[in-house]
């Protein structure tokens, strides 16, 4: 029987950042999922300046970044009956991709399919093992923890796993959280959809690229196409009746057809691979059963307006990560992790209605609400009382809130933030203090921004990036030790 602290169950995003974020805090893991390797299917290409600035700390942004460029001309979102005919800009993006006084992280393209092995690399030589190929079969929790059977999907071999912990990365469908028996709010299904990955010159018909085109004519194709980092490799997806078709029913003569009319002219075109996937809604009524914690798209899915269920997922695994390693760590009690279903649970439960309107706007031709900035969205959530986005985000440290940003000589804030809590003071007396306590101390009275960002004193900032305490009084290394057993302790969340 094999044993480890925490068994990932699901290789995408969610479950590939939960195998990094562990592997950074010094906790082992096992990865296993059912695919044999990463898909070809390019998928959740937007990733938002909170996700890369988590990805620095875990030093995998740069190699992310590459991985983009081939996206880096593309802006905005278009439809057209056709490439051939004329574009209707929904929105010609006009943000700037970096907000250099808000954070170091930048918005970057990227598709899933690249990103993923530069994740499994990383998490692999930081101590991470990934079973691809490898299928959870059963599983069953006690108070000690898991205990789960898994198959060799080759082989059919199948062996024991003993964890302390199960994270469930299974996806929208996710049989963990069914067996569990975990029901969805708002759950709905709004389009079945099928991608066709189809290889084609169509450089004749984009005086520029966007980063998504949605196309309907009366020739048959309604739907999306998108780019892929290979300049002649693109992505259709087009809406099908799941009670009448499947994947099968899409034949490769079929498919040029589609691509044909998605284009506006017969151009060669060669089918590469077909994929069926779904546009629904649903938050998971729970995060956590007992030893099992749901992550990504197995606790949440949205439309894809605005970019936000990967890096949602990818959050998460950042939350629930630094907390796992606590209570694995003997540094806190197991209650800690009830704080990971409260402060990610209200989030998502937020965004679900906002994501749908987008959606809907979009397909409609209607306006698309403006009820929340996209600064906000992405750098304004919050945990604890208050809303849960800040209106129209501002830079000021607050705590439950992300710390805002700051440059430490040349190492930004939240490159800090992985394996410990950090604190940042403008006084020799705070860090005599912090010498005491467990804590990554700095200096910042000197750094651009500390004063109108933070004001005076010290701050405590957890493992995740997020404020858990202010003190403008006196240096104390009580104090600062008991901000630390107060941001750990169960049932008290900051």
């Amino acid at each position: 029987m094999k044993t480890v602290p925490v068994l990932i169950v699901g290789g995408g995003l969610a479950g590939l950042t939960s195998s990094l974020f562990l592997a950074g805090q010094g906790i082992p893991s096992l990865l296993v999922d059912r695919h044999a390797g990463v898909s070809i299917h390019g998928r959740a290409r937007g990733i938002n300046q909170r996700t890369m600035e988590i990805y620095r700390a875990y030093g995998v942004a740069e190699a992310i970044e590459r991985a983009g460029a081939p996206f880096d001309a593309e802006s905005g979102v278009a439809r057209c009956t056709s490439l051939a005919g004329e574009w209707e800009w929904l929105f010609d993006a006009d943000e700037s991709r970096a907000w250099p006084e808000a954070t170091a992280g930048v918005f970057c393209m990227a598709d899933q399919n690249t990103v993923e092995p530069i994740l499994i690399d990383a998490a692999r030589r930081a101590g991470a093992e990934h079973l691809f190929n490898t299928e959870l079969v059963d599983f069953d929790t006690d108070g000690e923890g898991v205990r789960a059977t898994i198959e060799d999907r080759d082989t059919g071999h199948r062996q024991v796993v003993r964890a302390t912990y199960l994270v469930a990365a299974d996806g929208n469908r996710s049989p963990i959280r069914q067996r569990l028996g975990i029901a969805r709010t708002g759950e709905m299904t709004f389009q079945h959809s099928m991608n066709i990955v189809f290889r084609a010159n169509l450089s004749e018909f984009l005086p520029r690229r966007a980063l998504f085109w949605m196309i309907a004519n009366p020739d048959g194709f309604s739907g999306g196409l998108v780019s892929t980092a290979d300049p002649d490799r693109w992505q259709a997806s087009v809406g099908y009746d799941p009670t009448s078709e499947s994947s099968a029913d899409f034949t490769r003569e079929r498919c040029v057809r589609l691509v044909h009319a998605a284009v506006g002219k017969d151009v060669d075109v060669d089918i590469e691979g077909v994929a069926a996937w779904e546009q629904s809604v649903g938050v998971a009524e729970r995060y956590r059963a007992g030893r099992v914690f749901l992550v990504g798209d197995s606790a949440h899915v949205w439309p894809p307006a605005g970019a936000l269920g990967a890096n949602t997922g990818v959050q998460d695994a950042h939350n629930l990560a630094w907390k796992l390693a606590a209570v694995l760590g003997g540094r806190a009690g197991d209650d800690l992790l009830d704080t990971y279903d409260a402060e990610r649970r209200p989030l998502a439960e937020t965004l679900a209605p906002m994501i749908v309107a987008h959606q809907q706007a979009r397909y409609s031709g209607a306006a698309e609400p403006e009820e929340t900035d996209v600064r906000s969205q992405t750098l304004g959530a919050g945990y604890g009382s208050g809303p849960v986005f800040d209106s129209g985000y501002g830079p000021r440290a607050s705590v439950g809130r992300r710390a805002p940003h700051l440059w430490l000589g040349d190492t930004a804030l939240h490159d800090l933030c992985v394996d410990d809590f950090v604190l940042l003071c403008d006084s020799p007396e705070w860090m005599d203090a912090a010498r005491m306590v467990p804590v990554r101390a700095h200096r910042a009275e000197n750094a651009d921004g500390w004063s109108e960002r933070y004001g005076c004193g010290a701050v405590l900032i957890r493992p995740d990036g997020y404020l858990a305490w202010h003190s403008t009084g006196s240096a104390s290394a009580i104090d600062l030790t008991n901000a630390i057993d107060h941001a750990l302790r169960p049932g008290e969340r900051v």
